[in-house]
């Protein structure tokens, strides 16, 4: 089986496909300039949809998703943007937990794991 890598960089690929599976790198917010857990947790839901979109899946088919929080006194922002983007038939498998992340500015990560659509 052929090893799939979806924008890949130095460091890190933001997805890879191997057979009928996808794992999404660890998703932050591009734009963290006054924004709160809601907003960053929007663009990451985008951010994944466009990810697994080219990987050849689809929120439908996540399997499981990992939620880090800076602060798990916000799981109720987070949950009102997760709530409104996931799948109400096809829900995946999720963990929340909270966690120092890679830098202050950000207050979301996001780790999903998918099948294929194929």
């Amino acid at each position: 089986m052929t090893i799939e890598r979806i924008e890949p960089g130095k460091r890190m690929a933001q997805a890879v496909a191997y057979g009928d599976t996808v794992y999404l790198a660890g998703q932050v917010a591009a734009d963290t300039v006054g924004t709160g857990v809601t907003a960053q947790t929007q663009q990451i839901l985008g951010q994944i949809d466009r990810l697994l979109q080219a990987a050849g899946s689809d929120k439908e088919r996540i399997l499981s998703a990992t939620v880090y929080l800076a602060d798990i006194a916000t799981f109720a922002e987070m949950n009102a943007a997760w709530d409104a983007w996931v799948s109400k038939e096809n829900p995946p498998a999720r963990a929340t937990v909270e966690a120092k992340l890679a830098g202050p500015e950000y207050l979301v990560e996001i780790v999903v794991v998918a099948a294929r659509s194929r």
